[in-house]
């Protein structure tokens, strides 16, 4: 149990030092404050128990707030991972509907006739690709000799290849494929190579 403080009197200031308040001495006067051992109604002892009930008190309320603190913390994080997948869901016929132009949009720039109808092509698909990243898809297109992966690829032909090492890559990409985190939408066609 903690000490009554009073205030520092300006007689007791050069001996208590820098502090606002000092505790009580064992050296009341008890004739000004009376005898804690002769107080004949128990008034101090009610008084010293009622400090410490008031103290657990307010420890059992401390508790309880950052018990709360949490419990309120823990909600608003569960509620920002819900919005940021209930956005996530709402861009994916976005996103869908993205990839697809861009498949058309990588077409026109293969078979244009001319060079400017072909750059022009590539800036638009160039677009559309950064649009699809922006709103969280991921284009599947898998660099030659990588080791095929049936999550996000698809095979669409295979050949065969006299190298051991090789066994199970990929040859070329026919189409990218397009996923979002945690989920292919549509895998990419490739050409796996296999040791015969």
């Amino acid at each position: 149990m903690t000490e009554p403080v009073t205030p520092v009197t300006q007689v007791d200031a050069d001996t208590a030092g820098p502090a606002e308040y000092a505790p009580v001495s064992d050296t009341v006067d008890s004739a000004e404050y009376g005898d804690a051992t002769s107080d004949p109604d128990g008034s101090v002892t009610n008084l010293a128990a009622g400090q410490r009930d008031l103290a657990e008190r307010v420890e059992d309320l401390t508790r309880v707030l950052a018990r709360q603190a949490a419990s309120i913390e823990r909600l608003a994080d569960d509620a920002k991972a819900r919005a940021q997948r209930e956005r996530q869901g709402a861009d994916l016929p976005l996103v869908t509907e993205l990839f697809a132009l861009l498949g058309d949009t990588t077409a026109c720039a293969r078979t244009a006739e001319s060079d400017r109808e072909r750059e022009a092509f590539e800036a638009i698909t160039t677009r559309i690709e950064r649009l699809l990243i922006g709103r969280g898809g991921i284009l599947v297109d898998p660099p030659t000799d990588t080791p095929f992966d049936s999550l996000t690829m698809e095979a669409a032909d295979v050949v065969d290849t006299e190298d051991p090492a090789f066994d199970r890559t990929v040859a070329s990409v026919i189409q990218p494929g397009l996923s979002v985190p945690g989920r292919s939408i549509r895998p990419a066609r490739v050409v796996v190579r296999r040791h015969r």
